[in-house]
């Protein structure tokens, strides 16, 4: 049986408070490019072989695109 929490997981995972804090930062510079921006930059560390900084903007990427979506993702209480 499948929780809505699972499905959250497979769109995104955010390790760290860190990158919640950069989305936001992403959103005030850039508005709703701010996911363009976001995958800009994981693209620029996967050319750098960085896969650390890779996967960290890419799932800020998709924590952004969650963001932007018009319909409630997940639980709704």
């Amino acid at each position: 049986m499948s929780t809505g929490f699972a499905i959250l997981e497979e769109i995104f995972y955010i390790a760290h408070r860190s990158s919640i804090e950069q989305a936001q930062e992403l959103l005030s510079q850039f508005g709703m490019l701010a996911i363009d921006e976001a995958a800009a930059r994981s693209r620029h560390y996967r050319e750098l072989g960085n896969s650390i900084r890779f996967c960290e903007w890419r799932q800020i990427e998709r924590f952004l695109a969650v963001l932007a979506q018009d319909v409630a993702v997940g639980t709704i209480h």
